[in-house]
């Protein structure tokens, strides 16, 4: 299958470079006029695929395919959020040193979000920065983590606390990777377009409300604009704010207890599992000091719970979930900042010097 009816999407500052969605790329990859080449480039002469376990298969295909005139290497990397360590940074590093890669070389991130996070963090830091492609693997990695370039790791702290702003120079998402995603990981990836619909995309909402089931098929028409809709919007807020001091805030909208549950689960829950519930949590806050209306608090659930994501958490995880936020790269000294809503797609900026109203939202969440 040849790589046919892409749409391309631009995304400007720290680098300007397309996000390109389409079929069949991976397959065409030794195509000297395809996708690969151009995202590439002239003039490297080493490529890194960075890649888990689960796409080693995939990752040896595209080594022998983008193989030539290039020396193209494999770094094998723990999956998931147990890959974002130093430990395996520190593995990829050493693979670059070992083969000499020059700054005219070039790494790939092949794989779900966290992958390319630690990708990312990798090729930002060998000789302060080299040539990075995003080939994503999972809705997550697409709609989220590969766009906008944020990189980084985990450590004991909290997740993404160590890390680097850096653009990709490329990144392809070809939707024939998903075909055999698992589909509790493919639900997962859908909080992120969750979140984009809520914060200012509502046409995402009416497609999934709709009919679940075939915007979460990976064949249909419904899921490929949710994933237009998804990277358009994450587009134009990283180019009008790529170092996120302002607008790209919006994205966190229901990270930061999110992300204090991935911690409290030691990153053994899947991510939009845990940004489901902050979610619904951002709601329950939003209701409280911004009169969000019922209807729209309500609406969150029942989208979550269509898609089979959770929506609360144990009563008594609150005091462990607040000390990890007060952690949360967002806050600012003592004082925590969410992201929260007075209407779908308005957003704004909650400053919380007193952390009782938090508790009193998290109560709604509670089980």
């Amino acid at each position: 299958m040849t790589a046919i009816e892409n749409t391309v999407i631009s995304v400007t500052g720290g680098r300007d470079y397309n996000v390109t969605i389409g079929r069949g790329m991976i397959a065409d990859a030794a195509n000297p006029r395809g996708q690969f080449s151009e995202a590439l480039g002239a003039g490297v002469n080493k490529v890194l695929i960075i890649h888990p376990p689960t796409l080693g298969a995939i990752a040896a295909e595209l080594r022998e395919a983008l193989s030539g005139e290039r020396e193209v290497l494999l770094a094998e990397v723990p999956d998931a959020e147990a890959g974002k360590r130093m430990e395996v940074a520190q593995f990829c590093w050493q693979v670059l040193g070992q083969a000499d890669f020059t700054r005219s070389d070039a790494v790939i991130g092949l794989g779900g979000g966290a992958l390319t996070d630690l990708a990312g963090f990798v090729a930002a830091t060998w000789l302060r920065g080299v040539r990075l492609v995003h080939v994503p693997s999972t809705v997550l990695g697409m709609v989220d983590a590969s766009v906008g370039g944020k990189t980084g790791i985990n450590t004991n702290e909290g997740k993404n606390l160590v890390g680097a702003f850096y653009a990709p120079h490329a990144v392809l998402c070809d939707l024939d990777v998903l075909a055999d995603l698992p589909r509790n990981e493919l639900l997962a990836g859908f909080a992120e377009i969750v979140k984009c619909g809520f914060i200012a995309v509502p046409e995402i909402l009416d497609i999934l409300e709709a009919n679940v089931a075939i915007a979460t098929d990976p064949q249909s028409s419904q899921f490929r604009r949710l994933i237009e809709l998804s990277i358009g919007l994450k587009a134009r807020v990283v180019s009008e704010d790529f170092m996120e001091q302002g607008e790209r805030e919006i994205l966190n909208y229901g990270h930061t207890l999110g992300h204090a549950i991935e911690h409290a689960e030691r990153y053994k829950w899947r991510h939009g599992a845990a940004i489901s519930i902050g979610m619904v949590f951002a709601a329950e806050l939003s209701r409280m000091t911004q009169n969000l209306p019922d209807e729209v608090v309500d609406r969150h659930r029942r989208i979550f719970e269509s898609l089979t994501l959770p929506t609360g958490y144990p009563r008594g995880r609150w005091d462990t979930l607040l000390a990890t936020m007060k952690r949360d790269k967002k806050a600012r000294g003592s004082m925590l900042r969410f992201v929260v809503l007075s209407a779908e797609g308005k957003t704004s900026i909650l400053n919380v010097p007193d952390t009782s109203i938090l508790f009193t939202a998290y109560q709604e969440i509670a089980t």
